[in-house]
């Protein structure tokens, strides 16, 4: 009988401690705005077979992103950017339209909001 209810206490503190570590880690994840998954997904997205930097691109010898490449980060920035309280034309004048600036503007914001969560997480504990 002891056997079976020391198995079961082991199994209960064992199920609790899973259950604690998966919480933490989803956390994270969990408050995160749907406006910062996209964004991530978007940058996922650059490592897609279809994606990846065209030899052409690789020849040019630059850290800098493709026009191609930078089109597919585009719209989740101005996502995020508008997310943020911008409007669409101010978004349009501080940019100019430009690719490069978005996609700064919106990491920008992103590591913003990255750190916002790190410290609410932190600040839960």
């Amino acid at each position: 009988m002891k056997k079976y209810f020391l198995s079961a206490v082991i199994a209960v503190l064992t199920l609790a401690s899973c259950n604690n570590e998966g919480s933490a880690v989803n956390t994270v994840e969990t408050m995160k705005t749907p406006q910062m998954e996209k964004f991530d997904k978007a940058f996922k997205s650059l490592g897609d077979p279809q994606n990846r930097p065209t030899e052409e691109e690789k020849k040019r010898n630059t850290s800098e992103l493709s026009d191609r490449r930078k089109a597919l980060l585009v719209p989740a920035s101005k996502e995020l950017i508008i997310s943020s309280g911008v409007t669409e034309a101010e978004l349009t004048r501080k940019t100019g339209g430009d690719m490069s600036q978005i996609i700064v503007w919106a990491t920008q914001i992103y590591m913003q909001k990255s750190d916002e969560i790190r410290k609410n997480i932190k600040s839960d504990k």
